[in-house]
């Protein structure tokens, strides 16, 4: 069996290690991020050229299924994704990690809901952590901002007032801790990305009292087979070997 991983996730890397030797694993990886973690098996990197390329691709590379296991925010990927196979015919599975419980969060759709937020209750001191593509929406508050991410943002997008610090996950619940206080952080601006590596940062908020602000996921293509877990993608994938 032949399978295209979108991938680029923890959880994509898991699903390959599980897999390999096995199934003939073909990870897709955004190539976004230098020097990403690599899974087991084959790799390619870089995008497809929309969907047409997408397309395209899948036609030269025959697959007997493609498990779409990107970042929960990776909304144009999943669609795409969701919109070829349905085309082709190529079975489709969506490895979508549980959503964090929002909690006390105030949510908001979309980083300039964000942004209104943080003028609204009048935040001087915010953590953000909405990736890159985010970092716009916040450029012209009168707030001052630690911003994290995992490669140079923009300068030209960031806030008047910030400091950038460049790092990767996992982190640690006492580094985190340790993080909000000494920059008396007073609202923390994330995205609900789900799993294990960056939750400690709002549970250092809670046990801080430091406001959380969260924009939410963006649906899910409607009727595209759906699991939550990394277990239940390999059940998929090997029964749909023996259809």
């Amino acid at each position: 069996m032949r399978i295209l991983l979108l991938g680029g996730t923890s959880e994509a890397r898991a699903l390959a290690a599980r897999l390999h030797p096995d199934v003939e694993v073909i990870s897709s990886l955004a190539g976004r991020v230098p020097d990403p973690a690599l899974p087991v098996g084959q790799v390619r990197v870089g995008g497809f050229g929309g969907v047409e390329g997408l397309r395209r691709w899948l036609r030269d590379h025959p697959v007997d299924a493609v498990v779409d296991a990107t970042h929960p925010y990776a909304a144009t990927m999943t669609a795409h994704a969701a919109r070829v196979c349905a085309e082709l015919g190529v079975p489709h599975l969506l490895l979508a990690r549980p959503a964090w419980p929002p909690g006390d969060a105030i949510l908001v759709d979309s980083d300039t809901e964000a942004a209104k937020t943080v003028v609204e209750n009048g935040y001087s001191r915010v953590f953000l952590t909405t990736g890159r593509s985010g970092i716009a929406a916040f450029a012209e508050l009168d707030a001052w901002f630690l911003v994290r991410a995992v490669t140079p943002p923009d300068a030209a997008e960031l806030p008047r007032r910030h400091e950038v610090l460049l790092s990767r996950g996992p982190y640690r619940y006492d580094d985190e801790l340790q993080l909000l206080r000494e920059h008396r952080i007073d609202a923390l601006v994330t995205k609900n990305s789900g799993g294990q590596m960056t939750r400690p940062k709002l549970d250092a908020a809670a046990a801080l009292g430091v406001a959380v602000v969260m924009v939410d996921r963006p649906p899910l293509p409607t009727g595209v087979t759906t699991v939550v877990t990394v277990d239940d993608a390999v059940v998929w994938v090997k029964s749909t070997a023996t259809v």
